[in-house]
């Protein structure tokens, strides 16, 4: 697989064009903490010859806790990555263990106070929230341990039921009855109060970061910039279309070893389509949507063609407008899907 994936790097080296000078790396949708450091070496040697690294590059990669053993942290300070979002999620060992995490709660404190100790200095940690059988004080708990940290960056995510999974054979066969939506709104505001008070910026709906310490990487998903993804399902876009890898990862090799681009599928966006993802994206944004930027990229009157649904959701106290811009309360958040589909 990584003789693939190496393959594949030099294959896309002409995706960006001329401008070859690379902002951020990141390495997840998967286990890449898995990877030695004789592996990680043979990637960045072959991203290193075909591109340049800007000199302040975001260079992430997910990691397990129980991968980040003193030995292998120690490695990878040697490489290039300089930043790791360690997938946590809970520190109550009931709700790791319903989970099938593979780690326990003194791994997941041993992997941040050791990362600390070795000189990783940007680190992200992530919670879930949402978790049936969570006790409102196992979610403070969880709480008052990262703001024990005071991390750069964190990640608050629901529970989510994907298909095909021991979960939602659970939900589907009534073996796990998941939480009401009441349970997501306390956990989420108390979420917010919590961080925001212990002086996080709650900049996306489900990310905060201490002040300059936002995530680049993600933050150029949201600005609609071009990425190239590498490996099994990774996804690219080039500014006009949007392509994917196929997800088989027999598939894959197979295709790279025939010298093919391992594309899966590709669509070409529409204006509408632009359209869409920018509310979409930047709703869920603390600085939310920009006036003069929606008016001037898609030609619309925008205030005037959207007026009584502006009207609607800023006499709720839903939106708030600021200037040229026009944002969505925290609180807000968690109907923002409700809030966008007005807009489309």
């Amino acid at each position: 697989m990584v003789e693939a994936i190496i393959r594949e790097i030099g294959m896309r080296k002409d995706f960006f064009g001329e401008d070859r000078t690379l902002q951020s790396i990141y390495f997840g949708g998967g286990t890449p903490s898995v990877l030695d450091r004789a592996e990680l070496d043979a990637i960045f040697a072959e991203i290193t010859k075909h591109f340049s690294l800007a000199p302040k590059a975001e260079i992430s990669l997910e990691a397990n806790p129980d991968d980040l053993s003193e030995a292998y942290l120690k490695n990878l300070i040697q490489t290039p990555v300089n930043r790791l979002s360690i997938g946590i999620q809970s520190f109550d060992e009931a709700i790791l263990s319903w989970m099938n995490r593979s780690h326990n709660r003194a791994q997941a404190i041993s992997a941040v106070e050791m990362a600390r100790e070795v000189g990783f200095e940007n680190l992200s940690g992530d919670l879930i929230l949402g978790i049936p059988g969570q006790s409102e004080e196992a979610w403070e708990a969880n709480l008052k341990q990262f703001a024990k940290w005071k991390l750069p960056h964190l990640s608050v995510y629901s529970l989510a039921v994907e298909e095909k999974t021991v979960l939602a054979h659970q939900v589907n066969h009534g073996k796990t009855l998941l939480p009401d939506d009441s349970l997501y709104e306390r956990q989420f505001i108390q979420a917010h109060e919590f961080f925001s008070e212990a002086g996080y910026e709650h900049y996306e709906l489900s990310n905060y970061a201490l002040p300059g310490m936002r995530a680049n990487h993600n933050s150029s998903y949201w600005k609609s910039e071009a990425y190239l993804g590498i490996g099994p399902s990774a996804h690219s876009y080039n500014g006009v279309e949007r392509s994917w890898n196929l997800a088989n990862n027999a598939l894959y090799m197979k295709e790279i070893n025939r010298g093919k681009l391992p594309i899966a599928e590709k669509e070409s966006l529409t204006q509408e389509d632009h359209y869409h993802e920018y509310l979409m994206t930047h709703w869920r944004k603390y600085e939310g949507v920009s006036v003069s930027h929606i008016s001037s990229h898609f030609q619309v009157d925008w205030l005037a063609e959207h007026k009584v649904a502006l009207e609607k959701w800023m006499n709720s106290g839903h939106l708030v407008k600021e200037g040229d811009q026009i944002r969505c309360k925290p609180e807000a958040w968690l109907i923002s899907d409700d809030i966008i589909s007005d807009f489309f």
